[in-house]
């Protein structure tokens, strides 16, 4: 994962007492290879799982845990030195707990005492037996926390949990619960929304609707016409959206497991042609208030469709086509004067006259001029670049970046010419 706008930032992480600890190593470390300065903090239960010895040689500095906090010091308190350092606070895992603490202003120890002290984003991921996270009073506490614009959560997702041992089978390791810690991929992804926004939470109340992805036009059950587009530009405009409070709805094409992962807030409508893209869409548009055409839709079809697998000496030597219906044109003559509706316009060459005629003729409101045949750009790529246009005339040139950044930039562009 790049995460450029991580550089020279200041992460504070704390570490309580769960198995899932062992996952924040993997956080520390890519962070530090990244260039940030990350300091972590260990509380007494923490301890029991990883050492803070752990965290300091991948942090580069030392961890600090209840030992220091409650030594005599001749400086500034180091609580209050630790709170004002942070850009941004991670608590992962976060168990009952300390979520009781955070929730009720309680402050017993180095980490809790620090979280008060901080003015920061705070990033919450729990982990924790399912039952206890189900309880009414856990759930109680996450929502009352979340109620203060400071903290973030990433809600724990469903997956295997090292309790899940059933007495009848012991080593038996599949059964599945919610309270599955965030994989740290989704965990990094939100601490970059977090250093570009600087937690903002601007799309709370907004409906949001993205495509991504690419279309397939079979000609028979096994050959098609497509393109290789992955889906990673249309996720990102989907993190970006959640983190800053929207409701989402993603409508994709064949995308990897991987990619998608654990996406609880997100409504998930899974297409494979244009035409069933095209249906999901139109279905869709009048709810949303900001509309992302971020898939990579054919252009043509086979004008034939085969049933069965056609043999190949069967094959036809000239494939007839036709036209697939231009499903951004056809919303831009649905949209209403409420509604945004954006557009990407992928190019190889000069990329900027095309996109301003896309955007003019289809009744965009801004579109991303994106370049596929730049190194960090376009398909499959984990970077991209661009220019983004809006109806106004404004225009936004965005170095290579990665594409959760740009995701970013696009909102702040559409916020400020709406």
């Amino acid at each position: 994962m790049i995460l450029p706008s991580t550089l020279n930032k200041h992460i504070l992480i704390g570490i309580s007492g769960g198995i899932a600890a062992y996952k924040v190593c993997e956080i520390v470390s890519t962070l530090a290879k990244a260039g940030a300065d990350v300091r972590a903090i260990l509380t007494d239960s923490a301890q029991e799982f990883i050492t803070p010895l752990t965290f300091a040689t991948l942090s580069r500095h030392r961890a600090y845990t209840d030992q220091e906090f409650w030594q005599p010091t001749h400086g500034r308190p180091l609580h209050i030195q630790l709170g004002e350092w942070a850009d941004i606070f991670l608590i992962a895992p976060l168990t009952a707990n300390t979520l009781a603490k955070l929730a009720t202003g309680l402050s017993d120890n180095l980490l809790t005492n620090t979280v008060l002290a901080s003015s920061c984003p705070v990033l919450l991921a729990p982990a924790m037996n399912r039952e206890m996270w189900k309880q009414v009073s856990v759930q109680r506490n996450w929502q009352l926390l979340l109620t203060d614009s400071r903290f973030h959560g990433i809600t724990p997702t469903t997956g295997i949990l090292a309790c899940d041992l059933p007495a009848t089978n012991p080593g038996n390791f599949s059964t599945p619960g919610a309270g599955r810690m965030a994989e740290p991929k989704q965990i990094l992804a939100h601490i970059n929304s977090l250093l570009n926004t600087k937690g903002k939470r601007d799309l709370i109340g907004k409906k949001i609707l993205i495509s991504a992805g690419g279309t397939r036009e079979h000609l028979d059950p096994v050959r098609f016409i497509g393109n290789p587009s992955t889906g990673k530009m249309g996720l990102a405009l989907v993190q970006a959206a959640i983190h800053r409070g929207a409701s989402v709805t993603l409508v994709h094409g064949l995308m990897s497991t991987e990619l998608l992962g654990n996406l609880p807030e997100v409504e998930l409508v899974s297409v494979t042609s244009s035409e069933e893209m095209y249906q999901e869409m139109i279905a869709r548009f009048p709810q949303a208030d900001i509309t992302v055409m971020a898939a990579a839709v054919g252009d043509v079809k086979p004008a034939i469709y085969s049933q069965d697998k056609l043999p190949k000496a069967l094959l036809p030597k000239e494939l007839p086509l036709e036209p697939i219906i231009d499903i951004v044109a056809e919303l831009g003559k649905m949209k209403q004067p409420h509604q945004k509706l954006v557009g990407f316009a992928a190019q190889t060459g000069e990329i900027l006259t095309p996109a301003q005629d896309k955007l003019q003729r289809k009744n965009l409101d801004a579109i991303v001029a994106n370049p596929i045949d730049l190194a960090n750009a376009g398909f499959s790529s984990e970077n991209n670049q661009g220019i983004l246009l809006s109806r106004q005339g404004q225009k936004l040139e965005v170095g290579v970046c990665s594409k959760l950044q740009l995701a970013h930039q696009l909102f702040d562009f559409i916020a400020r010419n709406s």
